[in-house]
């Protein structure tokens, strides 16, 4: 225990684990300042995401948890969290459209915008979490350090793709209204979920790669309680983003009733539909603008 704790206990910095966040932010910060003082100029609570997910992948690679990971079931259940589910999130909240611009001009990556579809990017995203979780695959990562950043790849670059539809500046099928965004919340939870039940009713542990008597826990508590983290994290999320998903519902539903009224009241014809896709792309004002326009040459 003690020297499990010794070897734990600090942080130890890693150098080519954190060079990709280091590249990206530089990539990321340089276009940020081509885009101030424009109005296409990224809002600062935008970039503040975006680094805040970066540091939080880096954080889970590198602090005391990043190492735990190698010993303890739980440990490795909670870097992966952090990383693929609110390093993620963070990720894409951090994005805009103007932003990505330059990188979508290049047409190996504007074919990868199919990966963001809610659809695509569910089954991907349950698919890649399934696979990383099968004994033989998962202990594979567990044994090869380049596996396991191949892992950490999947899990972080597809966790971005299954966040876009709900947060990110990709235009998303017309079918998607803020109804779908909530069940397509719980769809993704509900993936978790079963997966987290079967760490904590499955019976005996699953893998073999773990150390047994850390923290005094066997391999079957080990893996009990990685679930249980699995479980809570994704409660405490799924919560957080109803809430998000609601308020935004009442403030777009305001915008729009509103924009339909400006509309009537300037004699123009302004079809709901139209009012309820700019709303959902943040055009809102756009559409208020061109109502004017419309109205004075009238």
């Amino acid at each position: 225990m003690t020297a499990v704790l010794a070897h734990v206990g600090g942080v130890q910095l890693a150098p080519l684990q954190l060079l990709p966040q280091l590249v990206v932010a530089v990539l990321y910060l340089r276009r940020c300042a081509t885009l101030a003082g424009t109005p296409r100029a990224v809002p600062g609570w935008r970039q503040g995401c975006f680094l805040g997910g970066l540091g939080l992948i880096a954080v889970a690679l590198t602090s005391p948890l990043g190492h735990m990971a190698d010993e303890v079931f739980w440990a490795h259940m909670a870097e992966h969290l952090l990383m693929a589910d609110l390093g993620a999130l963070l990720l894409v909240l951090g994005l805009t459209g103007p932003l990505l611009a330059p990188v979508l001009r290049i047409r190996a990556f504007d074919r990868l915008r199919i990966v963001t579809h809610p659809v695509v990017a569910v089954v991907l995203w349950a698919a890649n979490l399934a696979l990383w979780h099968v004994p033989v695959v998962h202990e594979a990562a567990l044994d090869s350090e380049v596996v396991h950043a191949v892992q950490h790849l999947t899990f972080v670059s597809l966790g971005a793709a299954v966040w876009m539809p709900l947060f990110g500046p990709l235009p998303r099928p017309t079918w998607f209204t803020n109804a779908w965004a909530l069940g397509y919340v719980l769809m993704v939870r509900m993936v978790g979920a079963v997966l987290a039940n079967v760490f904590l009713f499955g019976g005996g542990a699953f893998y073999d790669g773990y150390t047994p008597g850390v923290f005094d826990l066997s391999r079957e508590a080990d893996q009990v309680t990685a679930g249980t983290v699995m479980m809570v994290e994704e409660s405490i999320l799924t919560i957080c983003l109803f809430a998000v998903l609601f308020l935004r519902t009442a403030r777009q539903s305001e915008e729009q009733q509103l924009l339909l009224e400006h509309a009537a009241a300037r004699g123009v014809t302004l079809d709901p539909a139209r009012a309820r896709r700019a709303v959902a792309a943040g055009r809102g004002e756009e559409l208020r603008a061109r109502i004017d326009d419309r109205a004075a040459g009238a």
